[in-house]
């Protein structure tokens, strides 16, 4: 019973409970980035590459024998690595804008002078009185 009672307190910690909404906003948001990238960035960058579609750039190392099913190509997929590295590269900025975001509110405000007391502003006063005598 005290291992489910320790769970429960852990579980139910606050930082938990972000993780874990963190964690699902997260993978949200790489679906959507992932969107992104493949289906509005890449295209206009293929086309002004020449029409190069990256999804599919490959370097074959075997090709693909229709011959015999038993071969099967074998190719480094360098188009899906670039695609990957540019969404790699949007969401690295987006997180480098929130945390800068959030740096700017925790940022502290100077404190402002506050104001002095009857007792200072007095001895203030007999302070420039003295200075101004002969």
């Amino acid at each position: 019973m005290r291992l489910i009672t320790e769970f429960r307190e852990f579980a139910a910690r606050g930082n938990v409970i972000d993780l874990a909404v963190g964690v699902i906003i997260g993978a949200s948001f790489g679906k959507i980035i992932t969107s992104l990238v493949d289906q509005v960035v890449m295209p206009p960058i293929g086309l002004l590459l020449g029409k190069v579609d990256f999804a599919h750039l490959e370097w074959v190392l075997v090709p693909e024998d229709s011959a015999t099913a038993a071969v099967e190509k074998v190719a480094i997929q360098y188009g899906a690595f670039i695609n990957t590295l540019i969404q790699f590269l949007i969401v690295a900025f987006v997180v480098f804008l929130a945390v800068k975001g959030v740096n700017k509110l925790r940022r502290e405000q100077p404190a402002e002078t506050a104001a002095p007391t009857p007792t200072e502003a007095l001895l203030a006063e007999i302070r420039d009185e003295l200075k101004a005598r002969p």
